[in-house]
């Protein structure tokens, strides 16, 4: 199954309607049937199907189907044909997040011969790797059934440890506009991309000072608030002083924090310190933003009865831990369903050349959902 699901090409760029046609075709073989929710273009699609009865809340087994791609990374394997070596499975997909999906379809006759008392939701989802987006008309789709299940499974690659929290994220574009003129004449026009720099620098500034004075949550492998300036564009030619420049920001923060209330401080600073400069030579130039994406930390309480459940399925004795990866745990626990992160693989696999799945780790995943599914009720 896993080969099966690295063979689709699922880049969030591309359709993912070919894997989810295979899935829809392959749990309809055991009598069950799946829903679509689809984006506004038809081309990609949520799928979410029930095993079990159907007039009592059931337990979610999620994951995304989309991967990110591969453009410019140097592979050993072809990235879309899962191939097997020393112990390993390699293949983009296999650690983020195709195998716990997999997995979870080859357990599916298993769990349809059971007689479940609780039911056991698939729900897998488009666009998880560009801002969680598709898993937020599932959950719409959820509420408008009125479907309450009682816990979710999000099996995102944690090394098979339970992870009950993740950080939030909001991230944004900068656009500065400047006013061009030639090099030589400098100090007449307005250098979009220096002021960028200035504000790209005010944004380091931040990231050190959450790193050096927080706040701060032992409990995750990060434990403050990040900020990462991601992507720069600007300018057309070294001997033009550049009109517009553009810069991709986000913060990784701790949940309970706002957020908006750090954007709020580079924003600031723009309106300030750096426009009024500005436009004391041109008028027309400053700083414009645009919303890219987000979604909110997760912070299951430790008590939760998923998360005990998940612990005594895992096997794992070790507190229930926080990381820094965030995933659309949070979405569901903002919808009032409790969540945890559980899967194969290692997070420090995914997004690079050479993707891999330890076959030992695909072992305990299989062990982990049997288990897990029995703690919620089997009649055999």
């Amino acid at each position: 199954m896993i080969r099966t699901l690295v063979g689709f090409d699922t880049t969030s760029r591309l359709s993912n309607l070919p894997l989810i046609e295979y899935v829809r075709t392959y749990l309809g073989k055991l009598g069950v049937e799946s829903t679509l929710v689809f984006d506004e273009s038809g081309t990609k699609a949520n799928l979410f199907a029930t095993i079990g009865p159907r007039d009592r809340p059931g337990l979610i087994l999620s994951g995304h189907t989309d991967v990110v791609p591969i453009d410019g990374q140097e592979w050993s394997t072809e990235p879309f044909t899962a191939v097997e070596k020393d112990g390993r499975l390699y293949g983009r997909g296999t650690c983020d997040m195709k195998s716990f999906v997999a997995v979870a379809l080859a357990l599916a006759p298993e769990f349809a011969k059971a007689s479940l008392k609780t039911p056991i939701h698939f729900a897998f989802s488009y666009d998880e790797e560009v801002g969680c987006v598709g898993v937020r008309r599932l959950i719409a789709d959820l509420d408008r059934r009125n479907l309450r299940p009682v816990a979710c499974v999000v099996g995102e690659p944690t090394s098979m440890k339970v992870i009950r929290g993740h950080k939030g994220k909001l991230s944004f574009r900068g656009r500065v506009r400047g006013f061009e003129c030639h090099s030589s004449l400098a100090p007449r026009g307005v250098n979009s991309i220096q002021y960028a720099a200035e504000a790209i620098a005010f944004l380091t500034r931040m990231g050190r000072r959450f790193a050096e004075e927080g706040p701060f949550d032992r409990d995750f492998d990060i434990p403050h608030t990040t900020v990462h300036t991601g992507i720069i564009h600007g300018g057309t030619a070294l001997n033009i002083v550049p009109k517009d420049c553009s810069f991709d920001f986000e913060f990784r923060h701790l949940p309970g924090e706002d957020p908006r209330r750090l954007f709020a401080e580079v924003r600031r600073f723009a309106e300030s310190k750096l426009e009024p400069e500005m436009r004391r030579i041109s008028p027309d130039t400053g700083f414009s933003w645009q919303e890219i994406s987000g979604f909110p930390g997760l912070a299951t309480d430790s008590d939760a009865e998923i998360v005990q459940a998940a612990r005594a399925a895992a096997g794992d004795n070790a507190p229930p831990g926080m990381v820094a990866f965030g995933c659309e745990g949070g979405l569901f626990e903002e919808a009032g369903i409790p969540t945890v992160v559980c899967g194969p693989g290692d997070i420090n696999q995914a997004h690079k050349p050479n993707e891999f799945v330890a076959l030992d780790q695909i072992a305990q995943c299989e062990a982990f959902l049997r288990r897990l599914i029995e703690r919620y009720g089997v009649r055999v």
